[in-house]
């Protein structure tokens, strides 16, 4: 958290909607960070505002669109005091080891880079899924204010610099839900949104582009935009999750992994073959 009158050298911005039971944890990692924090609530009705102003943050309130909207929203109106920013979700945190980089970087700021991506852990149901190429994951979170912003895409969205960027090498965590009815029922949500992102085939202007030699984003969307797209509908998914679970040896990540591998790569994305398949019945 910012300390003192000292002017924070990045400007921490996390949004937050009914998230009191994943907020503090996230605040916590921020601690030793030299920052402020920015928390922007989307009317929440638990104690999240309150938890938010208790740590220290400011809390800024605006109506939820889509997480692209949201984002660039914050970053455009909200008073930023760094030259720097990070984005996060609730449901995120800092390693000490990633804070401590982090610190270092932005204390001697490399004036060839504008950007850096980190390393995600995710755990789920309390596992850290190490296997199925889930891990090291990369996402783009940490910035100058005036040379990046997040794509408006429907649903997994990136945010893309106008610049260089490099990679930290620690890690931040994402702590998905234990609980499979919240899970499933976000999903559901987002497999509608992904199936109307495909069909509609949006603007790419101000979009990750995709290369097969770029970054690991860029990486990323070429596979799915690229090949995954290209393939036929339903096999698709099932190749997908054979692939993660098999080839890239998911089934080490114990029933946790499991369960996470099946729904989230088979199950996830069978679904939003479904809508496009049901889309495609309604013409």
């Amino acid at each position: 958290m910012e300390r003192g009158h000292k002017r924070p050298r990045v400007s921490v911005i996390v949004l937050a909607h009914n998230e009191e039971a994943n907020l503090p944890a996230c605040l916590a990692s921020l601690e030793q960070l030299e920052c402020e924090v920015l928390v922007v609530d989307s009317g929440s009705t638990d104690a999240t505002r309150n938890i938010a102003r208790e740590a220290g943050a400011a809390v800024f309130e605006h109506p939820f669109e889509t997480y692209g909207a949201q984002r660039n929203w914050a970053q455009r109106n909200l008073p930023l005091a760094a030259d720097w920013v990070l984005h996060l979700d609730s449901d995120e945190r800092l390693t000490p080891e990633l804070v401590d980089e982090i610190n270092g970087i932005l204390l001697n700021q490399p004036e060839d880079v504008d950007g850096f991506l980190f390393r995600k852990r995710t755990l789920f149901m309390g596992r850290w899924m190490r296997h199925g190429g889930h891990y090291p994951s990369y996402h783009l979170r940490l910035f100058r204010k005036d040379r990046g912003a997040c794509e408006e895409r429907l649903y997994d969205q990136h945010y893309v610099v106008r610049g260089s960027v490099g990679k930290l090498e620690h890690d931040y965590i994402d702590v998905l839900t234990s609980d499979l009815g919240v899970w499933s029922a976000r999903h559901v949500r987002w497999a509608e949104l992904e199936a109307c992102e495909i069909a509609e085939a949006s603007d790419s202007a101000g979009r990750v582009e995709p290369s097969l030699t770029g970054n690991p984003i860029q990486r990323r969307r070429w596979l799915r935009e690229g090949f995954y797209w290209r393939l036929p509908l339903f096999l698709r998914a099932f190749a997908y999750w054979f692939y993660r679970y098999f080839v890239r040896l998911g089934f080490l990540d114990g029933t946790e992994g499991m369960i996470f591998h099946f729904l989230q790569g088979f199950w996830f994305r069978f679904l939003i073959d479904a809508k496009l398949f049901e889309r495609k019945r309604g013409k």
